[in-house]
């Protein structure tokens, strides 16, 4: 399933050799012509197929009215993951001019090693990301006050339920009680005592650095209205707002209301689980196997659903330094974020452009795919992960603090919010 593809820490970027040829490449990490070079350029994008077709339609589109400029176009080559491949590329100096399919996590890692283009450096890069994306762009920027990654799209992750379960269980399926904590926690144990699942929800529990993305970070950014989990160089989340969303999870894990072994399968599709935190991507991957339904993730008072914050689950573009031709590489880039393109996407993917005012923009696509509405209103109000230095050994670090005293119930909550906080504190100030 795409969006639980296990990522790789970019820093383990010299692992691969590629052979990759890329027609923008050249130079080193560093190389690459200057910000106003024409011509050739190469660009990879997910191995999705729905990206994929996405992908194909762009470039032949930019390259029937570009004879000039043409665009070479293939599916990110195969390794652990697309961070390490990326990352490897941008050292052996042959990195494509963009690629489709970049990581916000792995961003600093990237800029680092010196192999990202400064957007924000193109007269009218700026301008552009933030007319398009709104405030929801500022996420993004770098500590140096530069855009290194043009946000593209975003799957911002909600509560899906299985109805049929809910019914089973004597609950109401159209309008869930899912709001509150309290309430939440009443009907993942009305679900437990019904015995329709193992488990009323079954977040994966293993170690890698980005779970936390798909339990606790959407919870913090609803309970704290979006704020990220690092902010000014410092942690967040050692506060009564991370207290409370850390707590409710173990009592979850403390009542046996989710699981602490790995599911090998999809724990939703399977009815393994009668809720699952996933962005709109899942409405095609469960279609009419699941009766399903989607509410924002629950706040410990409640918050209204226009209110609600979750996390993005993004991936974006990067423009790479290696490449020779990144004027024509830049306008490459708009041409596939324009509001044309960006319509084709949603279409073809049904994964949300950071656009704002996306269901005022596109009111045919969301009139004609109603499951979608909810989505691209929710896209609005999403949290980035923070644009910091060490940023996947931030998340390793506070997935690991998280496992043993929430997930295993091994020391206090209030411990681990101390000590994983000034832990990260460090990272994130470079050391």
């Amino acid at each position: 399933m795409q969006r639980r593809i296990i990522l790789a820490a970019a820093a383990a970027a010299g692992a691969l050799t590629l052979t990759a040829c890329t027609g923008g490449g050249g130079g080193g990490g560093g190389g690459g012509g200057d910000m106003d070079s024409r011509g050739e350029i190469t660009i990879w994008y997910s191995n999705n197929e729905a990206e994929i077709a996405w992908g194909e339609q762009m470039v032949e589109a930019w390259n029937a009215d570009h004879p000039d400029e043409q665009v070479k176009a293939q599916e990110i080559p195969a390794g652990a993951s697309s961070e390490e491949v990326i990352g490897a590329a941008i050292t052996a100096g042959n990195a494509p001019c963009l690629v489709f399919n970049t990581s916000p996590a792995a961003v600093p890692q990237f800029q680092k090693q010196g192999g990202l283009v400064n957007l924000s450096e193109f007269e009218d890069g700026d301008d552009y990301i933030t007319e398009r994306s709104g405030d929801l762009a500022e996420q993004y920027r770098s500590d140096d006050g530069g855009l290194y990654q043009m946000p593209w799209k975003s799957n911002p992750v909600m509560i899906f339920y299985n109805k049929a379960l809910f019914e089973q269980a004597g609950l109401d399926p159209e309008n869930p009680e899912l709001s509150t904590y309290d309430e939440f926690l009443d009907t993942a144990r009305a679900l437990k005592e019904a015995d329709v699942a193992p488990y009323a929800i079954n977040p994966a529990p293993t170690s890698e650095f980005f779970q936390p993305w798909f339990d606790f970070y959407p919870l913090y950014a609803a309970q704290t209205g979006g704020t990220q989990l690092v902010e000014d160089g410092k942690a967040t989340f050692d506060s009564d707002d991370g207290r409370a969303v850390a707590e409710f999870w173990r009592t979850l894990y403390e009542e046996q209301l989710a699981g602490q072994e790995q599911y090998q399968g999809d724990a939703f599709a399977d009815g393994h689980a009668a809720m699952a935190i996933v962005g709109p991507w899942a409405i095609s991957v469960y279609g009419e196997d699941v009766e399903w339904g989607a509410v924002p993730v629950p706040t410990a008072e409640g918050t209204a659903p226009e209110e609600t914050w979750t996390f993005s689950d993004a991936k974006n573009v990067g423009l790479f330094t290696a490449c020779d031709n990144k004027a024509t590489a830049w306008d490459v880039l708009k041409f596939a974020t324009s509001e044309e393109q960006d319509g084709v996407w949603l279409e073809e993917t049904g994964q949300m452009p950071l656009r704002q005012n996306l269901t005022e923009t596109y009111p045919d696509y969301f009139a004609d795919n109603p499951a979608y509405e909810q989505f691209g209103d929710q896209a609005s109000r999403t949290v980035e992960v923070p644009n910091v230095p060490n940023s996947v050994e931030i998340w390793q670090a506070f997935r690991d603090g998280y496992s043993s005293a929430v997930i295993f119930g091994e020391g206090s909550v209030d411990d681990f919010l101390t000590d994983t906080a000034a832990e990260i504190d460090g990272l994130a100030g470079g050391s």
